[in-house]
């Protein structure tokens, strides 16, 4: 697998900055992502069991803190640019390619979750939170899509794509996309989200070898994001009115 993506190299005058991310980078972002996640673990539990609402959109804040975060730290250790960690432009083509195939994933996901609590018997929701808050009305619905569909995405592409698909390129490219696609899948624990997390990955990874740039696959995640907290609200609905 090869990628069109050729970093922009810097003028070779003085101390010649790295190019690309690699395994400091990576390195620092695994340590900043335990802080932020143990952070995390703290402050959702002291959120009191009966808001639910209010706990998933907790959870979807403090995702998009725990990849931005990490990304931040990959940054600003070596590199201190963004392009090489594929935040660059890309066309609008690639734009709705991503948004199709995150209908793709959500589709998949569904089979893949259902195979999963088939297999393991593992039937506990753990996106009970982000769907009672999808379902509290519409302004937390609205504040749903905006931290579960945008900003979620935004920084756990940055992150998983951008610092650790992008470290792993340098060993080719199905390296790249198996791998940052299962610590992905590994990082939202071992529940149902699991294998749905590891298609996403591994389509996002793909996307970013293909077109050198993260949007798409924060596309792609935003619109899997998004089907998965309004499917399930539309069929509530539709199920109190019949």
């Amino acid at each position: 697998m090869s990628s069109p993506y050729i970093p922009t190299q810097e003028p070779a005058v003085g101390r010649r900055r790295p190019d690309r991310p690699g395994w400091p980078e990576i390195g620092v972002a695994a340590v900043a992502f335990v802080l932020l996640f143990g952070l995390t673990a703290v402050l959702l539990p002291l959120i009191p069991d009966d808001a639910a609402a209010a706990s998933g959109l907790a959870a979807f804040a403090l995702s998009a803190v725990v990849g931005l975060g990490p990304f931040a730290a990959a940054v600003l250790l070596r590199i201190r640019r963004v392009a090489p960690f594929g935040v660059r432009k890309v066309s609008g083509k690639w734009l709705l390619i991503g948004a199709a195939v995150g209908l793709g994933c959500f589709v998949l996901s569904i089979g893949a979750s259902l195979a999963y609590r088939l297999l393991t018997g593992d039937t506990q929701n753990v996106q009970s939170g982000y769907q009672a808050a999808a379902g509290s009305g519409v302004p937390m619905l609205l504040a749903t899509l905006v931290l579960g569909a945008v900003a979620t995405p935004i920084g756990e592409e940055f992150l998983w794509r951008g610092v650790v698909a992008g470290a792993l390129s340098r060993y080719g490219g199905w390296v790249a996309v198996l791998a940052s696609a299962a610590a992905f899948a590994l990082a939202h624990g071992i529940n149902a989200v699991l294998p749905v997390a590891f298609i996403i990955g591994a389509a996002n990874a793909l996307l970013l070898r293909r077109t050198g740039s993260v949007w798409p696959g924060v596309v792609t995640h935003g619109v899997n994001n998004a089907l998965s907290s309004l499917v399930p609200l539309l069929i509530g609905l539709a199920g109190h009115a019949s």
